[in-house]
């Protein structure tokens, strides 16, 4: 029997119609994309919702950020992944090298006197200026007084990673300064992230955002912040309390410096930082470590047992009280036994065994034979996520050649490198100019005649380069020569390959020269390295005539 076919006005059959959204989103399964089908066997259940980028994450902070936290104190691979990461973004050493930007002050203000000499000299002055206060010995700069500014700066980096953010607050504190104490009033005060958040935790609203107040553009104006930690039970009146503290002053100098890496469009502040994505996973990894080691641990201890036809206290109670089974009598003769029987050789028991006995053997069958590539395949998927290499995580180069290592370590390097610039820019930069624009004020600086003041030309005054911790060699000898070749060849400069290794070329050169002179004092033949062999070697007379030291 032919189907019936219905015919239009034309007289030819009708088309079925396309399927609507509803029927495309829900029921039909010739959707375009797999992955946008609802009927699909592996999606059917994977329905996340589209959260706003503030939304999907400030619901959550909180218990984002307690379970990295727990996680970091109690897990030695997520410890060591902040240590690693922290050790190659700040290091031990963190200062910038001032780079005023004499182009642009040129070109704006007219001044020709804005040249490369100038910004030179004025570099020389800021850098011993900026040490005078960062690395003083009472660490006024710190308005707690117990960190230096690189101290400071890696603690901030440290919430950064671990909760999301970081939060200072610029502080002027004049009752400071005086002879012999700080020379500067501004000071830093680093801000626990946790208490940036809506005043009484109210929901978000399209002025305020996490406790982050924004103008019509979404720019931040000020920010909500409690007096005191919500986990302060000594201070639980001030926990319920926030100020609002503006983002910066009338003339631009910063007094909330906020950091955290967007990753949506109208993002307003972090989440849990670089453990986000791993967080289950690795909770769920400590607990499998914990299990494996508790089993190792019990077969070690238990590594033998005898064993014994019967059990006194089942049997006996299982025969009743009625009928003499005589196992007392046997369970009291297979004690006195073993009290008699202590054959010693060597000053080892033998073990002798009563008549029924026999000793079994533990088979120790942990840790399981898979735990180590479950283990390292794991490890894999965190080091992605984190950014560096599985070697640099475990700290196990055991399975990697000179090329896989350098290879992985160079990966590595550009996401430290973005990391390293990020937070210069976002939180390092500000806080210096903060101190910049007092110096300024306090300090002799070379300004040329008609300079404009610090705060109309805050950037290109305050433009910086930030020197990061020495990236080191795989192979010393061929990274070197490859590093003289490149300069040789015109690819690099003295002053890059300096800062890959954590140096100002401007120390190293004068440091040389005077190594040099020093040879020279003492009579000794300058060495290769000087470069002074061929025309520009002294003579044996030269060298003869160098009076000698008494």
């Amino acid at each position: 029997m032919n189907p019936v076919q219905i015919l239009g006005v034309d007289g030819r059959p009708l088309q079925a119609a396309p399927p609507t959204r509803a029927k495309m989103l829900h029921g039909d399964s010739r959707a375009p994309f797999d992955g946008g089908s609802y009927t699909g066997e592996h999606v059917e259940n994977w329905n996340p919702y589209l959260w706003s980028p503030d939304g999907e994450r400030n619901l959550y902070r909180d218990t984002l950020a307690a379970r990295a936290r727990d996680l970091v104190r109690n897990d030695g691979w997520a410890s060591g992944a902040v240590t690693r990461i922290l050790d190659n973004s700040v290091g031990g050493q963190f200062r910038p090298l001032f780079k005023p930007d004499y182009k642009a002050l040129r070109l704006l203000t007219g001044i020709k006197a804005f040249d490369s000499t100038w910004a030179h000299e004025y570099a020389q002055a800021a850098n011993a200026y900026y040490r005078t206060w960062a690395d003083d010995q009472s660490k006024y700069a710190d308005a707690q007084r117990h960190n230096t500014i690189t101290q400071l700066m890696r603690l901030a980096f440290r919430h950064k990673l671990i909760d999301g953010d970081s939060l200072a607050q610029m502080l002027w504190i004049p009752g400071r300064v005086g002879p012999g104490r700080a020379r500067y009033a501004t000071s830093v005060l680093l801000i626990d992230p946790d208490r940036l958040s809506n005043p009484q935790l109210v929901f978000d609203t399209n002025i305020m955002r996490g406790g982050v107040t924004v103008d019509q553009f979404g720019a931040a104006t000020g920010y909500h912040i409690r007096r005191a930690h919500q986990g302060d039970w000594w201070a639980a009146a001030d926990s319920q309390t926030w100020d609002w503290i503006a983002k910066e002053t009338d003339w631009g100098r910063p007094i909330i410096v906020h950091d955290f890496d967007p990753d949506r469009a109208g993002q307003h502040k972090g989440a849990a930082g670089i453990f986000t994505a791993v967080l289950t996973r690795m909770k769920m990894l400590a607990k499998y470590d914990g299990v494996e080691l508790d089993a190792a641990v019990v077969n070690a201890i238990f590594g033998a047992y005898v064993e014994s036809p019967y059990d006194h206290s089942l049997v006996e109670e299982a025969l009743g009280d009625e009928v003499d089974s005589g196992l007392g009598a046997y369970q009291d003769m297979r004690s006195e036994f073993h009290d008699n029987r202590k054959t010693m050789l060597g000053g080892v028991r033998i073990p002798t065994l009563f008549p029924g006995e026999k000793i079994n053997a533990v088979t120790a069958t942990r840790p399981n034979a898979n735990y180590m590539a479950f283990q390292n395949a794991f490890l894999r998927n965190f080091a992605a996520q984190t950014g560096l290499s599985a070697q640099q995580l475990s700290n196990n180069w055991s399975d990697v050649n000179y090329s896989s290592a350098r290879a992985a370590m160079l990966e590595a390097y550009k996401t430290m490198a973005r990391r390293h610039y990020d937070f210069t820019m976002r939180t390092a930069t500000p806080i210096v100019g903060c101190w910049h624009e007092e110096s300024r004020d306090v300090d002799d600086y070379p300004l040329p005649a008609g300079a404009p003041d610090f705060a109309e030309f805050r950037s290109q005054y305050n433009r910086m380069y930030w020197m990061r911790p020495a990236r080191g060699w795989v192979d010393p000898v061929a990274e070197k020569q490859g590093a003289v070749l490149g300069m040789d060849a015109g690819l690099s400069t003295l002053q890059q390959e300096c800062q890959d290794q954590d140096l100002d070329y401007e120390e190293v050169l004068e440091q040389r020269a005077r190594e040099i002179e020093k040879f020279k004092q003492l009579g000794i033949p300058v060495p290769t390295w000087a470069g002074m062999q061929g025309a520009n070697a002294p003579t044996a007379n030269e060298v003869a005539q160098v009076p000698q030291p008494q």
